[in-house]
C-alpha cells in the first residue's frame, strides 16, 4: 500500500512538472516570439494570436514609468508598515493589555495601507481620483450592508480590550475550552489548551467567558489514607510538613494548607491539602503536590490503601 501511494504521489508530481513547463513555455514563446524569430511568420502569427497577451517587453516599453511608479509605491507603502509595525511592537513591550491593543492597531493599519495602495498604484495608470473616490464609497457601502458580521466582530473585539475582559497570556475557559489566550484579533480570539489544540472563536460569539487569570488558582491534591491509621496523627504529620513542601515546589504562591477530611470512601478516608498558585502552573502543582504527600506519607508509614470489597454471604442449608 506504501509503494503504490508513494508512485501515485509521484505520478502527480511529475504531471505537476510538466504542466507547469508547458505554461512557462507557452507564456515565454508569446512573450518573446519577435526576439527568438525575429521577421518570420511564426513571430507574426504569435504577434497576432496569443502574443497580444503576453506581450511583456511592449508593455513595459510603454508603460515603464507607470510600473516603476507602482513599484515605488508598494515598497514605500510597505517599508512605511513595517516601521509603524516595529514602533508599536516596542511601545506596547512588556504589558501583556498593551501587546493587545498593538496587535489590533497592527491589524487595522496593515488594511488601511493596503487600501492606500490600492489607490496609489491606481493613481499611477492614471485612474481619475474623482472615479476613485466613487469606486471607494461603492464599495465601502457594499461592504457595509455584506459584511456586518465583520463588523460586529470588530467592535466585540475592541470591548474585550478596552473593558479589559481578558488579555493575551490569560487563561480563560469558553464553554468546555479551558486554555491560555494567544492572540486577540480583529475578528478572531484564539485559544491554546493543555493538548496544544487551538480554538479559534469569533470575538461576537465570546458570550460568556471566565477569566482563570484575574485571581490565583487552587492546585487541590486529594490522598487515600486507610480506616486503621490514627487520622489525628497523619493531619499532624501532614501540617508539619507543609513549610518543606512549600519550599520544594516555587510555584506555589501561597500556601499549601490541609483542608480537611473531604470525604469517607469505600476504602480509606480521603484528605485535601490544597496550594494557591498561578492558572498555568496548576496542574504541575497539583502533580508535585501528590509527590511529595506521597513520599511524605511512604516515609512514616502511613499506607494508602488499595480499593476493597466486602463480600458476605448468607448461610446455606445442609442436606
Amino acid at each position: 500500500m506504501k509503494k503504490q501511494e508513494k508512485e501515485k504521489t509521484s505520478n502527480l508530481d511529475l504531471h505537476k512538472w510538466i504542466v507547469l513547463g508547458i505554461i512557462i513555455i507557452f507564456i515565454l514563446i508569446g512573450s518573446l516570439a519577435n526576439i527568438l524569430f525575429p521577421d518570420s511568420a511564426f513571430a507574426t502569427i504569435i504577434d497576432s494570436s496569443i502574443g497580444k497577451f503576453f506581450d511583456v517587453v511592449s508593455l513595459f516599453k510603454n508603460n515603464y514609468i507607470n510600473i516603476l511608479e507602482s513599484i515605488a509605491v508598494i515598497l514605500f507603502i510597505g517599508i512605511l508598515y513595517y516601521v509603524i509595525s516595529v514602533l508599536i511592537k516596542l511601545l506596547t513591550k512588556n504589558n501583556t493589555r498593551k501587546e493587545t491593543i498593538g496587535i489590533l492597531i497592527i491589524s487595522m493599519t496593515k488594511f488601511a495601507f493596503m487600501v492606500i495602495a490600492l489607490i496609489l498604484v491606481l493613481s499611477a495608470w492614471n485612474v481619475p481620483t474623482p472615479t476613485l473616490l466613487a469606486g471607494a464609497g461603492i464599495a465601502g457601502l457594499a461592504i457595509s450592508f455584506g459584511a456586518q458580521g465583520l463588523l460586529e466582530d470588530v467592535f466585540a473585539g475592541l470591548s474585550i480590550i478596552f473593558e479589559k475582559q481578558f488579555v493575551v497570556g490569560n487563561f480563560v475557559e469558553v464553554g468546555d475550552f479551558r486554555g491560555e489566550v494567544l492572540e486577540i484579533g480583529p475578528r478572531n480570539t484564539r485559544i491554546k489548551n493543555i493538548y496544544g489544540n487551538i480554538l479559534i472563536i469569533a470575538n461576537s460569539d465570546i458570550r460568556e467567558i471566565v477569566n482563570l487569570s484575574e485571581e490565583l488558582s487552587f492546585a487541590i491534591s486529594e490522598v487515600s489514607i486507610e480506616y486503621s491509621a490514627d487520622l489525628d496523627k497523619v493531619e499532624d504529620i501532614i501540617k508539619q510538613n507543609l513549610p518543606l513542601i512549600k519550599e520544594k515546589i516555587p510555584q506555589i504562591v501561597q500556601g499549601p494548607i490541609y483542608d480537611g477530611v473531604d470525604q469517607l470512601g469505600d476504602s480509606a478516608v480521603i484528605v485535601r491539602v490544597i496550594a494557591h498558585c498561578e492558572e498555568k502552573d496548576r496542574l504541575k502543582v497539583r502533580r508535585l503536590l501528590n509527590k511529595e504527600l506521597k513520599i511524605l506519607l511512604d516515609k512514616n508509614g502511613i499506607t494508602i490503601p488499595f480499593p476493597q470489597l466486602v463480600i458476605h454471604q448468607g448461610n446455606q442449608n445442609k442436606e
